[in-house]
């Protein structure tokens, strides 16, 4: 992982950078670089997705060149523009700008069946009226070529004819598709004279009722990027054995020396998470989560409001890189690379999740003061804050504990510790209800050691964070884990990837309290809770009820990964 000076990931070459070099030296479509991002409209995108578009945009400002964003919406009965919108927000986020690039392979259909035509009339396309599964069953299998269909050898005329009855209305869906003439004997299946039309009597997202034959996504992609003027067309690597049909096509279409090359990476596999839309979406629709954007999710939109930043998932992207060999990226770098911005960014404040009340016995009883607290100790420039401070305090549960064990160092009966920006405390009275539990400890200060320090020299091993009660901000706080509690949830084979399903994912703590610089957090608004871990305001937080989201504890697994090499 290397960094440059100023603690970025350090903008690496890949092996797609070096294919794109040489072709710049060869002089290729005239020295020009035109990248794009084509997701299909049928679900959100998640942090895979965000890999791509980095790579994609990045790749057109390495080079001086330009990247379209494209929606392949070739399948009616998948998409829709509530996915289409969503998709543009994630990509704004994350800081890309497609200018006035915005294309839909549906902008296409027109020219896309005036080149069916072309290639029917050709006799390099045919009309198949057999069933679906006849026609799988003569592609034949990996290691056994296929054989020809009895509808091959139908003359253009008769196939034009059969098209236009298609593109009409006159069949049935699934009663007849549109094939390429391509070779049955083909060692490459995708060869084997694939389907590049097919009946869907659906109503399209943009087209409406127009079309009742939509493209196949290997016959609308390669003619889109070719129509768009793209030279470079990036996929994940299953798209490899379609590259020589994405080829095939442009053959037929090339009119120019200009012509697109497909180059394939490997796609992004997380561990504790799945990254097919298809499961994503099953989430959801079965409520296993609470929508889209439920910051479990490892969609963008999800991501967001979890309280990850556009910073940190590029510098993720950057670190992990591009190859050609699949592999398991350790989802603690992804935490790794927010906390690490967050680190740098984030607004420190004091918020107490479990809170146990002290009362310092020996401070006047309506006397309040403000201490001065830094903001943010890795940026001077964000300043100072006054934080109120009164006789009644809150502090974490877990600070204090009645006989300690010989390496608790916090708070404890008789015990002196520093309050943050604070006084030195020592605590001399438990207080219990009468089912044994502790509800207050009372305490003395030492008024000389304001701001923590101590005058004569002494040493406390803890310093706690704390919240005037009398000023405190009562907030929800919602505790998200992994999703999953399994490193690879789909990777099971006959077990429901649902069986791993974390069910501590989610706690809610109703009643916590942050001090009140927090009162009218708005909503993605970063902070620290200092000892606690990283936290922004959830979109439920209204004005003086705020409700905050964990994006990551302060623990840091990857560092110490590292650490330990």
């Amino acid at each position: 992982m290397a960094n440059n000076d100023n603690n970025e990931p350090a903008k690496k070459s890949n092996f797609i950078h070096l294919q794109i070099e040489e072709d710049l030296k060869q002089g290729k479509n005239n020295g020009r670089v035109h990248t794009r991002f084509p997701p299909e409209p049928n679900g959100y995108l998640h942090i895979g997705h965000a890999k791509s578009i980095c790579l994609n945009f990045g790749i057109a400002e390495k080079f001086g060149g330009k990247c379209n964003l494209r929606f392949d919406d070739t399948n009616p009965t998948k998409e829709e523009m509530e996915y289409v919108d969503s998709i543009k927000e994630d990509v704004r986020w994350l800081g890309f700008d497609w200018e006035d690039r915005l294309f839909f392979a549906s902008d296409y259909f027109d020219k896309l069946y005036d080149f069916a035509i072309q290639l029917v009339k050709e006799g390099k396309a045919y009309v198949d009226d057999q069933d679906a599964e006849t026609i799988s069953t003569q592609k034949g299998t990996p290691t056994r070529p296929g054989y020809e269909s009895p509808c091959r050898n139908r003359t253009p005329e008769e196939n034009l004819e059969l098209f236009k009855k298609m593109a009409a209305g006159e069949f049935d869906e699934g009663s007849h598709v549109l094939r390429a003439k391509i070779d049955m004997a083909s060692p490459n299946m995708h060869m084997r004279d694939p389907i590049i039309y097919r009946i869907m009597k659906a109503k399209h997202h943009r087209t409406g009722d127009k079309w009742c034959i939509y493209p196949m996504y290997d016959f609308a992609h390669g003619q889109s990027d070719y129509w768009e003027g793209v030279t470079h067309s990036i996929c994940t690597l299953e798209f490899e054995v379609h590259r020589p049909l994405y080829n095939w096509f442009i053959d037929q279409l090339q009119e120019s020396d200009y012509r697109p090359r497909q180059i394939e990476f490997a796609r992004l596999n997380l561990t504790y998470t799945i990254m097919s839309k298809r499961r994503l979406l099953e989430l959801v629709k079965e409520g296993h989560v609470n929508g889209w954007d439920d910051p479990r999710m490892p969609t963008i939109t999800g991501l967001r409001r979890r309280g990850y930043t556009p910073e940190s998932i590029r510098n993720f992207s950057d670190r992990i890189g591009v190859t050609k060999v699949d592999g398991m990226i350790d989802v603690s770098l992804l935490e790794y690379s927010v906390r690490e911005h967050l680190n740098k960014t984030a607004q420190r404040v004091m918020g107490v999740l479990d809170p146990l009340k002290v009362v310092i016995t020996n401070y006047p009883e309506d006397q309040e003061e403000e201490l001065e607290a830094v903001n943010n100790p890795e940026d001077e420039s964000m300043g100072t804050r006054k934080v109120p401070f009164s006789k009644e305090l809150f502090i974490e549960r877990a600070d204090f504990m009645e006989d300690p064990p010989r390496k608790f160092f916090r708070l404890a009966p008789g015990r002196e510790v520093r309050l943050r920006y604070a006084y030195f405390v020592t605590c001399n009275e438990v207080v219990k209800d009468e089912n044994g539990e502790i509800t207050e400890l009372r305490c003395t200060y030492d008024p000389a050691s304001r701001g923590g320090n101590s005058p004569d020299g002494r040493k406390v091993k803890a310093t706690l964070h704390w919240v005037s009660a009398k000023h405190a901000v009562k907030a929800e706080v919602r505790l998200y884990d992994r999703l999953f509690n399994d490193e690879d949830p789909s990777g099971h084979k006959d077990v429901d990837f649902k069986e791993f399903l974390n069910p501590e994912s989610l706690r809610i703590l109703p009643e916590c309290y942050i001090e009140p610089f927090v009162k009218d957090a708005q909503p993605l608004e970063h902070f620290q809770f200092e000892r606690v871990g990283y936290f922004n305001a959830d979109y439920d937080s209204t004005p003086g009820n705020p409700v905050f989201n964990r994006t990551v504890p302060l623990r840091d697994s990857w560092a110490k990964m590292q650490k330990n090499k």
